[in-house]
C-alpha cells in the first residue's frame, strides 16, 4: 500500500466503527455502470460536511488492489450489487485530496510537480517489472503500466475545486490546474473511473469547461445520485427511533434540501443532534460565507431586496444556468443567489426553478450574520418578533399594529413600501420568532380562496393557530377580519390547536397609518 496508490480500506473502517454510520455504500451501484465506458467520469459537488470525504474513502476501500474489503462490505447494500464482485479490489486507486498539495505549495507550478512526483514513485514501486519509457512523466507512466498489465486506474479526486475558493483571483493557476486534470484524465485508455468532489461544480471559461467530458451531480442537478446527497427521510426516521429523538424536529432544524425532488437532510448535523438531543445550529460561519457579505452590500441586480425576502420565507426563482462556478466572477444576482445554492445555503427546486432557505439551522445563520452586519433594517424586526408574538397572543391590537408599522418602515429602505406582498414579507420577518414554535404559511389555501398568512403550531406547541388577512389598500381591518370569516380561513386549521386567532391588519397609503383586529375563536 501506498499514500496515494492504493492506501486501503483504514480510512472506512473508521467510519464504520463510528457511534453512527449511515449505509450509503449504494453509490457503487450506478458508479460501477460507469466503469470502463464512455461516461466513466464524474464531478460530485456538494456542501460542506455532506459526507463527500467518507464517501471517497469507501470507494477507495472498494475499488482498490492491495487490501481485500469483502467483510467490510459485509451486510451492507452494495455486497448485494449484481456487480459487486466484479470491481471489488480490482484496480489501482489513486486518491488525491488536492487541499493537502495546495496547502504544502507555493505556487500551482510547484503543487502539480509534487503530485507528479510523489505519483510516479509510487506507481513505479509498485509496478517494478514494468519497462517504463519516461518515469518522470505521470501520464506515461500510468499509460506504460496499462500497456504491460492492463491494470486500469480508478481515481477519486477530494476537494478538486479548493483552488478556485482559496486562491481566487489567480487565474492563470486555475488554468494550469484544468488543464493539467484534462491532459492526465481524458481520453486516456488507463482510466477506469474518474470521480472528483468538492463544493463548487467544474469551473466555466466563458460558457465552456476544460472538464467537459465530466458528467456533473450537483446541489442543482442530483440525478442519479440524488438519494445519496445527504441523509433521507427513512434514514433520519430510524436514527429518531434509535435514540427516542422527535421526528419533528429533526425536520424542522435539518431537512428541506431538494434535490430532484427528494428530500434531504444535512448529513453532520444529524449526526451531531441524534445523539445528545440538542437541536442548535452546528454549522459555523465560514470565510467563503463571510466573503459574500461583500457582494450582497453591492445590491447586485437587487440582491438585498432578494435576500430579504428569502429570510422571510419566501421563494425566488433563480436561473442557475449563468452560474461561472467560481467564488469571483458574478454578473447577476443570480450568480450570487446560485453559489449559496451549492455551498448549502440555500435549496433549489429545479422543477420550479425556485430558490428558498432550506431549515431553521440555515436561517439562524442567515439571522446571525444579519443582525451583526449592518442591516438594521432587518435585525430590528427580528429582535422585535418576541414582543410581537407576545402582543398578538393577548390580543393588544394597538401594539401588534404599532410593531408591523414599524417593521413594515424599515423595510421600506429595501422593499416597494405599497405593496401588498411587501407589507407580507414585512410581516414574516417580524414574527421571525414565531416560526420557532409555528410552520408559517404564505397564501395557505383553506376554506373558500388563500389565506395570506397561517401559523400552524409544530408538535408539541401549545398554539394558538393564527390566520392573517393582509389590506394594503386603504380597506380597514373589520373588513379584513369579515374575509377571514366569510371565506372561512379557519376551516380545517382549527383542530389544530385549542384556540385560533383571526387576525386582520391593514396599510393605508395615503395617511401611512397601520390597524389591527384581532377575533378570538375557540376550536
Amino acid at each position: 500500500m501506498g499514500r496515494f496508490l492504493n492506501p486501503g480500506n483504514q480510512m472506512f473502517q473508521e467510519s464504520l466503527n463510528s457511534r453512527i454510520y449511515v449505509d450509503k455504500s449504494g453509490i457503487i451501484g450506478p458508479l460501477n455502470e460507469l466503469v470502463s465506458t464512455r461516461d466513466k467520469y464524474v464531478c460530485v459537488s456538494r456542501p460542506r460536511r455532506f459526507g463527500k470525504t467518507m464517501t471517497g474513502d469507501m470507494l477507495v476501500a472498494y475499488y482498490g488492489r492491495g487490501c481485500d474489503s469483502r467483510e467490510q462490505f459485509a451486510g451492507l447494500v452494495a455486497s448485494g450489487l449484481p456487480s459487486f464482485e466484479r470491481h471489488l479490489n480490482a484496480y489501482d486507486v489513486i486518491h488525491l485530496n488536492i487541499q493537502d498539495f495546495l496547502s504544502e505549495s507555493c505556487d500551482m507550478r510547484e503543487m502539480l510537480g509534487r503530485i507528479s512526483r510523489m505519483l510516479c514513485r509510487e506507481i513505479l514501486r509498485e509496478h517494478p517489472d514494468v519497462c517504463f519509457l519516461e518515469e518522470d512523466v505521470l501520464t506515461s507512466v500510468l499509460a506504460d503500466v496499462y500497456a504491460a498489465a492492463r491494470v486500469s486506474f480508478v481515481f477519486i479526486v477530494d476537494e478538486w475545486d479548493c483552488i478556485f475558493r482559496v486562491r481566487q483571483g489567480d487565474t492563470e493557476a486555475q488554468k494550469a490546474y484544468l488543464d493539467w486534470l484534462r491532459n492526465l484524465l481524458k481520453d486516456k485508455p488507463y482510466v477506469a473511473l474518474a470521480y472528483m468532489t468538492g463544493i463548487l461544480p467544474i469551473k466555466k471559461y466563458g460558457q465552456h469547461s476544460a472538464l467537459n467530458m465530466f458528467a456533473e451531480v450537483s446541489m442543482v442537478n442530483a440525478w442519479p445520485f440524488e438519494e445519496f446527497t445527504g441523509f433521507t427521510e427513512g434514514e433520519v426516521d430510524a436514527l429518531c427511533e434509535r435514540y427516542g429523538r422527535p421526528i419533528e424536529e429533526m425536520r424542522r432544524w435539518y431537512d428541506g434540501y431538494s434535490v430532484e425532488g427528494e428530500s434531504v437532510y444535512n448529513p453532520r448535523s444529524v449526526v451531531m443532534a441524534a445523539p445528545s438531543g440538542v437541536f442548535v445550529n452546528y454549522w459555523t460561519q465560514t470565510e467563503t460565507f463571510d466573503a459574500l457579505r461583500v457582494y450582497i452590500e453591492m445590491n447586485m441586480g437587487g440582491l438585498r431586496e432578494k435576500v430579504v425576502r428569502l429570510i422571510a420565507g419566501e421563494s425566488l426563482m433563480v436561473d442557475v444556468t449563468t452560474f461561472q462556478n467560481d467564488m469571483t466572477t458574478f454578473v447577476t444576482a443570480d450568480d450570487v443567489l446560485t453559489l449559496l445554492v451549492h455551498l448549502g445555503y440555500l435549496t433549489y427546486d429545479r422543477e420550479s426553478r425556485t430558490v428558498r432557505v432550506p431549515n431553521l439551522e440555515v436561517m439562524e445563520q442567515y439571522a446571525s450574520i444579519l443582525r451583526s452586519d449592518g442591516w438594521a433594517e432587518v435585525a430590528r424586526a427580528l429582535s422585535a418578533s418576541d414582543q410581537l408574538l407576545a402582543a398578538m397572543k393577548v390580543g393588544d391590537e394597538d401594539t401588534v399594529a404599532e410593531l408591523v408599522a414599524a417593521a413594515h418602515e424599515d423595510a421600506a429602505s429595501i422593499l416597494r413600501y405599497n405593496d401588498e406582498n411587501s407589507l407580507a414579507c414585512a410581516l414574516s420577518l417580524a414574527f421571525y420568532t414565531a416560526r420557532r414554535s409555528h410552520v408559517m404559511v404564505r397564501e395557505m389555501p383553506t376554506g373558500k380562496g388563500f389565506a395570506d398568512l397561517v401559523f400552524l403550531p409544530r408538535s408539541g406547541s401549545d398554539g394558538p393557530v393564527m390566520v392573517v388577512e393582509l389590506k394594503a389598500r386603504g380597506a380597514d381591518a373589520d373588513t379584513a377580519l369579515s374575509q377571514i370569516r366569510e371565506r372561512r380561513y379557519a376551516h380545517g386549521v382549527e383542530r389544530l390547536a385549542g384556540e385560533v386567532l383571526l387576525v386582520g391588519v391593514t396599510y393605508d397609503p395615503v395617511t401611512k397609518e397601520h390597524a389591527c383586529r384581532i377575533e378570538r375563536m375557540e376550536a
